[in-house]
């Protein structure tokens, strides 16, 4: 199947954890499941490649605290040019993570730090991502 995806009892990754394979990721593509550890909890996240990069986020739309994906990896509209909330059509801007259009419009998904290195995308301490 080549898509990895977080189960509900699969560990929370951590900075300096691999999150997938580049490769994993293609342009607008599915994207990758995985959980993180979030205000003292584990959450739901997930990592897509826009514009030539991987960008990651936690899976919780910004208006309702639901899950993104229509289909488990499935993020993108149509289009491939705006990650969109399955339940209500929020659509967010993949680079900023700003909804640009929906009922949370200005407001922004959390982004999760990751970068790309050795062939696989990381998951990088807050500090590392400024």
């Amino acid at each position: 199947m080549g898509q990895v995806t977080a189960q509900p009892s699969a560990p929370a990754l951590h900075p300096g954890d691999s999150v997938c394979a580049s490769n994993q990721l293609q342009e607008g593509g599915r994207g990758v499941r995985f959980l993180v550890e979030h205000k003292g909890g584990n959450s739901p996240a997930f990592v897509v490649r826009h514009a030539g990069r991987a960008l990651a986020y936690l899976n919780r739309c910004a208006h309702k605290l639901v899950e993104l994906d229509w289909q488990e990896g499935e993020f993108f509209d149509t289009e491939r040019r705006y990650l969109v909330c399955s339940t209500h059509g929020a659509m967010y801007d993949p680079a900023s993570g700003i909804c640009t259009a929906g009922p949370c419009r200005g407001a922004r998904l959390t982004a999760i730090p990751v970068f790309e290195a050795d062939g696989s995308v990381w998951l990088a301490s807050t500090a590392a991502a400024k």
